[in-house]
């Protein structure tokens, strides 16, 4: 390695020795109980709770997807991504928050599984949603998982020119310890610092990068001569070669004529925003928050950073246009994601970088280390302790939650296995996931207290399904027969199919119990 790779590198041991810090430091009282390792003891305050949500949710895609993505086709995608994301974001925050805060507390549930599965008062013997919701948090968390250690390989191969499978590997170990450390509340504690270094990388690299690239007159111009490329209802197609990667003549990047984004794709995009109704990583700092009167102040707080964040993240992405046109590593729509790092590498002093390189890791930590101690509970406290070994004590649990988390990580590994993964991609498919089988369910369960218990199973399946039939069979159909209409994000469909079937099912059949609906009207009436 170079002196300045060196220099970079320390930087960011120092960053991840501060991280393990905050792991040791709630190792004890994590390790206490479930429900400390789990929730943290509902102790979390306003900053906290937005800072770690937002922090958790949003990932290495955030620093690597998303400006790889208006490097790539330009501004519409990339833009209408984000305005999904950011109503998704606010609206969460405004109707679900406080509401699933009071439930959860009042039918002591501190998983999302065990939160529906209380909510419809599942008997023993007859916990199906608690079962159905584990096992997807399960499978997608997975690749969720995945996404996050292609993001770990990606940044340390691009830097430090090392193999990119050894240092994802190495990525995965270090959040597997850190999970292992801490649970939770370290989870949330490390979230919320690290909420605070993606935002300040994203804040310095935008200030450096338009000056570096002439100003944002100069970015604007160069984002208006590639065709589509900055437009809200077209989008740039880069022209590709034999090998794959987009084609140079006379020193600049050739794009074909532009492609049509009409007001289909435009809705499409926009359903990203509906995901956040079904997100485990978000729903569960609801539930965590230490009082309800402080979500407000958590939900200015939380949609502030997600406009600066985003908004900076695609415009870096335009910028990067600019400012390396032609650069060999960013030549291919997974090369494209490097679009953050490489300009951290040009246009900051070795220790710097490193610092501000810590935003990606940052962001991969917060969300990877989420996922996993999710996808941890549910096995573990739902399945293991909620049907299978219903008299588990609280160390057989964590004991178990440890072993099925090693067990993910493993088959995250795998999934990130692939150097040319393109991290947006991934992340799509499993927020679709979450977004279709937990999103309608919980908004209706929220606000309709006549929805029936079969009304939720049949929705959380419909849904869950919708998401793979429509990416695995519409979509290609779609795309072959010109229908634009079956290309749209699998979200969208798949979110409007559950609560279709949800309204449908409860219509017929039997009316839930009284019991139900007077826990329904007591949390109701406290508002």
């Amino acid at each position: 390695m170079t002196d300045a790779q060196i220099k970079m590198l320390i930087s960011m041991v120092l960053y991840m020795a501060v991280v393990i810090a905050i792991g040791v430091y709630f190792s004890k009282r994590a390790n206490r109980n479930s429900n400390e390792y789990f929730l943290g003891g509902r102790s979390l305050g306003p900053w906290v709770t937005a800072m770690s949500a937002e922090a958790s949710d949003m990932s290495g895609w955030l620093l690597m997807g998303l400006p790889g993505v208006a490097y790539w086709m330009g501004l519409a995608d990339a833009f209408w991504t984000a305005v999904g994301l950011a109503a998704g974001t606010y609206v969460n925050w405004l109707i679900v928050a406080k509401r699933l805060r009071r439930y959860s507390v009042k039918i002591d549930a501190i998983t999302v599984p065990d939160y529906f599965s209380k909510r419809f008062h599942e008997a023993d013997g007859k916990k199906s949603l608690l079962i159905i919701a584990s096992i997807f948090i399960l499978v997608f968390f997975s690749v969720y998982a995945g996404s996050c250690f292609v993001a770990c390989g990606k940044l340390f191969s691009t830097l430090f020119g090392l193999p990119y499978v050894p240092m994802m590997i190495i990525g995965a170990i270090f959040v597997i310890v850190y999970t292992f450390l801490g649970g939770f509340l370290a989870e949330s504690a490390s979230d919320f610092m690290q909420a605070i270094v993606m935002i300040a990388a994203l804040t310095v690299i935008l200030t450096l990068s338009t000056i570096s690239a002439g100003g944002i007159g100069a970015v604007i111009e160069n984002a208006k001569n590639i065709p589509g490329f900055f437009e809200l209802f077209g989008i740039a197609t880069p022209v590709l070669g034999e090998n794959g990667l987009q084609l140079v003549e006379n020193g600049k990047p050739v794009f074909g004529e532009a492609g049509a984004y009409g007001i289909i794709t435009v809705l499409s995009t926009l359903s990203w925003g509906l995901g956040y109704f079904g997100m485990p990583q978000v729903l569960l700092r609801f539930m965590a928050a230490r009082k309800t009167s402080e979500i407000t102040m958590s939900r200015r707080i939380a949609t502030v950073w997600v406009i600066i964040s985003l908004a900076a993240a695609v415009t870096i992405g335009i910028i990067g246009r600019a400012l390396l046109p032609t650069e060999e590593a960013l030549l291919s729509s997974s090369g494209a994601e490097n679009v953050f790092i490489i300009i951290c590498g040009k246009l900051l002093p070795p220790i710097v970088a490193g610092v501000i390189m810590s935003g990606i890791l940052a962001a991969t930590i917060s969300s990877s280390d989420s996922y996993l101690l999710i996808a941890a509970s549910a096995f573990s406290k739902n399945l293991y302790q909620g049907v299978f070994h219903k008299r588990a004590t609280d160390k057989q649990v964590m004991r178990c939650s440890k072993i099925v988390l090693v067990a993910i990580a493993l088959f995250g590994i795998i999934v990130a296995l692939d150097e040319n993964s393109v991290i947006f991609n991934v992340v799509s498919f499993a927020w679709a996931g979450f977004g279709a089988t937990f999103g309608p369910l919980m908004l209706i369960s929220l606000f309709w207290k006549k929805v029936t218990h079969s009304a939720a199973v049949a929705g959380m399946l419909s849904g869950g399904a919708m998401v793979f039939i429509w990416e695995y069979v519409f979509t290609p159909f779609g795309k072959t027969n010109g229908i634009s209409v079956l290309t749209v994000y699998e979200l969208l469909p798949a979110f409007l199919v559950s609560t279709a079937v949800i309204f449908a099912v409860s219509k017929f059949t039997k009316a839930p119990a009284e019991e139900i609906t007077a826990e329904f009207d007591s949390v109701a009436a406290v508002e």
